[in-house]
């Protein structure tokens, strides 16, 4: 399956200032059209799966914002109906039907990092217990599991203790499944230092985990944490690199490369390494994801 590409980054190419704790989910606020927007150009560019505007939704982000639990709720839900809204439009096309499969909506689920805002998805070591990790996921899976989503993306997760919790959640909420993928240091280690494989097979108990795999890492690790996971799992492989960029968490801002990565020939390695879910995160736009889609459809 094509996934679709960045949300936020793609934002900002738009015009989009989301220099802001919410990040993406504040154009849930303020421009809510947008996020449509770039839901429907991914279908456009061959993407089977929507990624929602909810990884750094939150009840405690909003509520800095001054935003109830009620308001909360109601702009999750929103960002699962903006994607619901973007693929009916999409598929009423008949051209847009040809060859294709019914895209799906997945629901973001970010990590507890992510709503720390400060780039501790790209550290971990956290400073609470597995109850309280819990406790944070909880309210949030229990709105979008009942969102109208056909399944969550658990995503950006930076170790095992995090994805075991999330993976632990799921048996309360037994009508959907997710995947789980984790942000990565290098060709072997999660974000916090985990042996990749050894993460994947943990995971491998879970049965309403239906994929495992990596987001938001440089491209020239994917194929070293892929060999890694496929002889731990027989879940599908799902990855979605970003563009190989370094993101300053205080600064708000990319760097450290050029940011040009060919996501069509590199699906080729990743296929062949065992990926059978592919696309792209932060930096990677609808041009990305079309070369994947091209690649897609070559491969059968």
């Amino acid at each position: 399956m094509v996934l679709d590409g960045a949300l936020a980054t793609e934002l900002e190419a738009r015009g989009a200032d989301l220099k802001d704790p919410l990040w993406s989910a504040k154009l849930l606020i303020e421009r809510p059209e947008l996020i449509r927007e770039v839901h429907l150009d991914y279908f456009r560019a061959g993407a089977d799966v929507a990624t929602t505007a909810t990884y750094q939704a939150t009840f405690e982000a909003f509520a800095r914002r001054g935003i109830d639990h009620q308001g909360a709720e109601r702009l999750m839900r929103d960002a699962v109906a903006l994607a619901v809204e973007a693929r009916s439009e999409f598929w009423a096309v008949e051209a847009n039907r040809r060859g294709r499969l019914r895209p799906l909506v997945a629901a973001s689920v970010g990590p507890y990092g992510a709503m720390l805002a400060d780039g501790s998805e790209y550290r971990g070591h956290y400073d609470l217990d597995d109850a309280a990790l819990a406790e944070f996921h909880r309210p949030r899976l229990r709105v979008l599991a009942d969102s109208g989503a056909e399944l969550l993306a658990a995503e950006t997760i930076p170790c095992l203790r995090e994805a075991r919790v999330v993976a632990q959640l799921l048996t309360e909420f037994p009508g959907i499944c997710a995947w789980i993928s984790f942000s990565c240091m290098d060709g072997a280690r999660n974000c916090e230092g985990e042996d990749i494989g050894a993460c994947a097979a943990e995971l491998n108990a879970y049965p309403q985990v239906a994929a495992v795999g990596v987001n938001c890492t440089p491209p020239q690790h994917i194929a070293s944490l892929l060999r890694r996971m496929k002889s731990e799992t027989n879940k599908p492989l799902v990855v979605y690199p970003n563009s190989g960029e370094r993101y300053d968490a205080s600064s708000k801002q990319w760097g450290g490369a050029n940011g040009i990565v060919e996501f069509g020939t590199l699906a080729r390695l990743w296929f062949a390494e065992g990926a059978r879910l592919i696309g792209g995160c932060c930096r990677s736009g609808p041009t990305d994801i079309r070369g994947v889609s091209e690649f897609a459809h070559s491969a059968g």
